[in-house]
């Protein structure tokens, strides 16, 4: 069989394999199956090609085009899954693993194509926040805006994902129009190849938004710059020695870490044998210890459970770790494939001798696989009976299929272990108390980028412990990295200059792209609902005539709705209220007689009322109050071919111009054909 050569992608041209590659060998055979690095690269020459053409031609499209863009990259990666997984049973992943590693990544690019197109704008800058007024009279405002990094970010992947692992960077750089240089871990990087490959021949991304690097980066980290970023995951020891890069540090270049991490899962003390939440505790331990063979940042390390029920939760688990069977991850009945190189597995025994000073091994034996091919291990569960003297436990991550159990008194107890960790990712609760989960919170959060609960009315459709969802953020403070790589836009921010935006409201909406109270508008040339979506103008604004609010009116209101609150109703009790000068109209019956007066009644381009934001009743109207509206198109959204979204900002004044009633009016209108 011949070796697969994996090549660099580096200036729109690919660079086979050099005389100093590194070999990679199958995880199941333990047979060099590969080559990678080695190649002539100039890392100069690469970071200028990504700025100078990746750059400018990601930055001239909207966030809408650059989500138009991920979902149509999502859809390509579809279509040859297959392939993908494929390639991947080398890596020891199973057909069960591919779900958290390709399917996760492809899904990943969907969400954040997703969240592009409806929590984006339109357009080429992003508005951070609701506008500040500065001055008396509004007429200077500010605006926090965001706007694409001008450089490249550069990407360090780690093993045991080469699909995920550049899916959930790459979606939300792309998405905030910045290119990326993607260097995956050698052992693994022929699938991140493949990906690349398939990417790269969709001809879905402009030249230069995606370079990939087999093998080393060189110098590449000596020549980043204040608008470059670095996003790293892997080990804490390596995260330390690249963010200690003096070049990073002296150019403020954005580095973001995603490393070691102890997660805990703790098993709530109401959570007793034959409760739900029991055995959910014990199939949650089975998957983390289990799935992709333990390889995961996610994988839960430490199972913290109650002193009495520390027996029966060995029992359960080792129970099930029994039936779990480990081979080679082609063959249908394999449940755990094996660790992805020889070298991993060294790694993982090595851990294991260390946390074996503190914990005793109560399943699963590495001698009865010494005599395997490849880089099996089995599932291996060990206990601690005596945590709080324990240290190694707390801060050794043996990167494989292990976990330890260890038993806590009370709540407080339980909190504490868990946070001996120094930070973690992710720890998870399996409780149905609701003050557990509340002192879990209080006590936690800090430690944690993300607390799961699950207990028996969730988790009929909860993702699991381990399972990081790209519209939460996927971090943690200390140990973990101090990062947060996902978390829907947020993700994305990492890529991105938010930028004080000060000036007159004109011209704020004039770079927004959004109308902006105070701003200058236009009169439109006819009623805005018989225009089409592409032909309104952001600031185009219709005046309604008056029309006069009647006590006839109100009661009308109240005894049509039957909404006779007293302030409505009755003269002398309204009075009363320091809200009110008398008997008011209802804020509804504004709301109702405002769309009176704006609303063209024929058949027309407005398709759809969706719905009203930000509502306000700013003063109240009574009897014989004259009310005129304010109608603005505000902000335009494209939905799809056929309509978009239209927000008017709809301003309710009374005859001395006061504002009755502020609000956001959203409606669906049709598209020019």
């Amino acid at each position: 069989m011949s070796l697969m050569q994996v090549s660099s992608f580096a200036e729109g041209c690919w660079v086979d394999p050099g005389p100093e590659a590194r070999e990679i060998e199958s995880a199941v055979t333990g047979e060099v199956i590969g080559r990678a690095g080695g190649g002539a690269l100039d890392a100069e020459a690469m970071l200028h090609h990504a700025r100078t053409v990746g750059g400018p031609a990601l930055r001239a499209l909207t966030f809408h085009d650059r989500a138009r863009m991920l979902k149509a990259l999502a859809l390509h990666l579809t279509e040859h899954k297959q392939a993908l997984y494929d390639i991947s049973y080398a890596t020891g992943a199973t057909t069960k693993d591919h779900a958290f590693d390709i399917d996760g990544g492809i899904g990943t690019t969907f969400v954040y194509a997703s969240k592009g197109r409806r929590e984006m704008p339109d357009a080429r800058v992003y508005l951070d926040g609701a506008p500040e007024q500065l001055s008396r009279n509004g007429s200077f405002l500010g605006q926090h805006v965001c706007v694409p990094l001008q450089g490249v970010a550069v990407h360090i992947n780690a093993f045991n994902f080469p699909v995920w692992g550049m899916l959930e960077k790459l979606a939300p750089t792309l998405l905030a129009g910045v290119p990326a240089i993607v260097k995956p871990a050698t052992a693994t990087s022929y699938v991140t190849e493949f990906a690349v490959r398939l990417i790269l021949e969709s001809g879905i991304l402009p030249e230069g938004a995606l370079q990939f690097v087999a093998g080393g980066l060189g110098d590449m980290l000596d020549r980043l710059g204040p608008q470059d970023a670095v996003g790293f995951t892997g080990s804490a020891d390596t995260a330390l020695k690249l963010r200690s890069n003096p070049n990073l540090l002296a150019s403020a270049v954005r580095f973001v870490a995603e490393q070691d991490s102890l997660n805990a899962s703790i098993l709530g003390p109401d959570a007793a044998p034959g409760t739900p939440e029991f055995d959910l505790f014990v199939k949650e331990a089975l998957r983390e210890i289990t799935t992709k063979a333990g390889q995961k940042c996610t994988a839960t390390r430490r199972l913290i459970v109650p002193e009495a029920q520390v027996q029966p939760v060995i029992e359960a688990i080792s129970g099930r770790l029994a039936q779990t069977t480990v081979g080679d991850p082609r063959d249908p009945a394999t449940r755990m494939g094996a660790l992805v190189s020889r070298a991993q597995r060294a790694d993982v025994l090595e851990k294991l001798a260390v946390l074996g000073r503190e914990a005793e091994r109560v399943h699963g034996d590495p001698e009865a696989f010494a005599d395997r091919p490849g880089a099996f291990l089995p599932p291996i569960l060990m206990h601690c009976a005596d945590p709080d003297a324990a240290r190694r436990l707390h801060d050794t991550e043996a990167f494989g299929p292990v976990s330890t159990v260890m038993p806590y008194r009370d709540i407080d107890h339980a909190i504490a272990l868990a946070n001996r960790g120094q930070g973690s990712l992710v720890a998870s609760v399996i409780t149905h108390d609701p003050e557990v989960a509340c002192a879990c919170v209080d006590g936690m959060a800090a430690w944690h980028g993300r607390l799961y609960f699950n207990d028996r009315d969730s988790m009929g459709e909860s993702t699991g412990h381990g399972a990081p969802m790209p519209h939460m953020v996927h971090g943690g403070p200390g140990r973990a990295g101090g990062g947060e790589e996902l978390g829907g836009v947020r993700g994305v921010m990492h890529y991105m200059q938010r930028t004080a935006v000060q000036g007159s409201p004109t011209l704020l909406q004039a770079i927004g792209g959004r109308h902006f109270a105070g701003a200058a508008t236009r009169e439109a040339p006819e009623h805005p609902f018989r225009r089409a979506f592409d032909a309104l103008e952001i600031g185009e604004t219709l005046v309604t005539p008056e029309r006069t609010i009647t006590s006839d009116d109100i009661a009308h209101f109240a005894d049509f709705t039957g909404d006779t609150f007293y302030a409505h109703m009755d003269d002398e009790a309204a009075a009363r209220n320091p809200f009110f000068p008398g008997r008011v109209a209802h804020g509804y019956l504004i709301l109702s007689f405002a769309a009176g007066l704006f609303v063209s009644p024929e058949e027309g381009p407005v398709l759809a009322n969706t719905g009203l934001d930000g509502l306000r009743f700013l003063k109240p109207a009574p009897p014989g109050t004259a009310i005129r509206v304010h109608l603005t198109v505000k902000a335009k959204t494209p939905r799809t071919e056929d309509y978009g979204e239209i927000r008017w900002a709809v301003r309710v004044v009374d005859g001395e111009g006061d504002a009755v009633a502020e609000y956001d009016l959203l409606t669906m209108v049709a598209r020019e054909r």
